[in-house]
């Protein structure tokens, strides 16, 4: 079979369905390739979406998309043995219009944003695997999925972190352990009502958990809770060549995280639903590929656009704003009739204008400074220590002021006071 489009989009993902929408939406013959049996249900993804990217294309999007929950409370946990210390932050006007962020399931969402590509006018095509890019001249020219050879003028890579085509289109070469996350997750089904309970929250209201320390038993990286509608989604994020080193399993760590005191009673009764387990790109603008080429561009997870910080975790956002990128630096080579990489080469300025390329550079220095083993080990356990021992009153033992309650937990657990301050001192320019 032989064909030819203005747009070939590799991957149904937010940045995938996002270019091809705006792309359709404009009169570009579009084809949307989908190697999942529906879009989004592949998917491994923690379950949080800020709300402004997406707003930006679909104003008041949260009307008809299938989101979850509007998130009005921010956790951070450090887990230590029976121990757990935390910090909590709630704003009101996060669950007011246009909302902050929301929690999602992707294989409901991800459906729902390929159907407004298709409805623009876009041919999505599912259970399809590209397996090489066409070339003429170093100019890619199409893809081939099986026996099946299809051209277009341009082919956007979306296709998620272990991105073989952008590798085959020589615009990068395979994945470094280190840049990479091994994600784990379930799902676990709740009532509604027992999730407000245990949550403490408002009907309709949605929470957010980030975790370190006890939950990866000390390798880099950290866990998340997310409350839905009517479940929890659950998981941990570890770094891949430090799991590899550890000889841990991914499922007994999470089966680990789910046992800790704190975490079982939010997930006690409930009934596991979903389990999932994926890469996720870690090392931010580290490891961008070269995203502009001789008739091809590469977007989202494909070119490692996301933040982690530890306590903030932005993906999604950034994958939904580098399609749109990636469609308007599409439409304004149309116009021209240059698909080159010079004629692309308006998508790194579009990057820029949206925000994708700043965000990236200003947290260039967040992978290497959160593979420091301190903060896995040390830092949790002696906050979730401290912290216990401020609200423990022990009979016959003379009081100590807080001061001296920390230079002896320090002396017994923490590192020197030059190392610390160089931790904070990296840690805030870092983050």
């Amino acid at each position: 079979m032989e064909e030819k489009f203005d747009v070939i989009v590799v991957g149904a993902g937010p940045a995938g369905s996002t270019a091809a929408y705006l792309l359709a939406r404009e009169g570009a013959a579009v084809l949307l390739l989908e190697r999942g049996e529906s879009p989004g249900c592949k998917n491994m993804f923690g379950g949080r979406m800020y709300s402004y990217a997406l707003n930006r294309i679909f104003p008041n999007f949260w009307e008809e998309a299938p989101v979850e929950r509007a998130v009005g409370r921010e956790v951070l946990a450090f887990l230590a043995g029976d121990k757990s210390a935390a910090f909590t932050c709630q704003d009101e006007s996060w669950l007011r219009p246009p909302y902050h962020s929301f929690t999602l399931l992707r294989a409901e969402f991800d459906a729902w944003l390929a159907s407004q590509a298709e409805a623009a006018g876009a041919m999505l095509a599912c259970s399809i695997r590209v397996d090489d890019v066409l070339k003429e001249d170093g100019r890619v020219t199409g893809v081939r999925a099986g026996d099946d050879e299809i051209y277009s003028d341009v082919v956007i890579i979306a296709e998620g972190a272990n991105s073989l085509l952008t590798e085959k289109a020589g615009l990068k070469k395979g994945l470094v352990p280190r840049q990479v996350g091994v994600g784990v997750k379930q799902v676990i089904e709740l009532s509604p009502e027992e999730i407000e309970k245990r949550f403490q929250l408002a009907p309709g209201a949605g929470e957010a958990w980030l975790l370190s320390g006890a939950c990866t038993r000390g390798v880099p990286g950290g866990g998340f809770i997310y409350t839905n509608k009517s479940s929890i989604s659950l998981g941990l994020v570890v770094n891949a060549a430090a799991l590899e080193k550890s000889l841990l399993s991914p499922l007994e760590l999470l089966e680990d995280f789910k046992a800790h005191p704190r975490i079982a009673p939010l997930v006690a009764g409930g009934r596991a639903a979903e389990y999932s387990a994926h890469l996720v790109p870690e090392a931010g603008i580290n490891m961008l590929p070269q995203i502009v080429g001789d008739g091809v561009l590469v977007a989202g997870d494909a070119a490692g656009m996301v933040i982690n910080l530890g306590y903030m975790v932005r993906g999604m956002d950034l994958a939904i704003a580098s399609g749109e990128a990636a469609a308007r630096a599409v439409l304004k080579a149309k116009e021209k009739r240059d698909f080159s990489r010079q004629g692309l080469a308006a998508y790194m300025d579009l990057l820029r204008e949206t925000g994708v390329l700043p965000a990236l550079e200003a947290y260039r220095q967040a992978p290497h400074f959160l593979e420091n083993p301190r903060l896995y080990e040390t830092y949790p356990q002696l906050l979730a220590e401290l912290a216990s021992d401020i609200f423990t009153v022990a009979e016959g033992k003379p009081p100590l002021h807080l001061a001296d309650r920390m230079r002896q937990h320090w002396r017994r657990r923490g590192p020197g006071w030059l190392q610390v301050m160089g931790d904070v001192w990296k840690g805030g320019r870092s983050l």
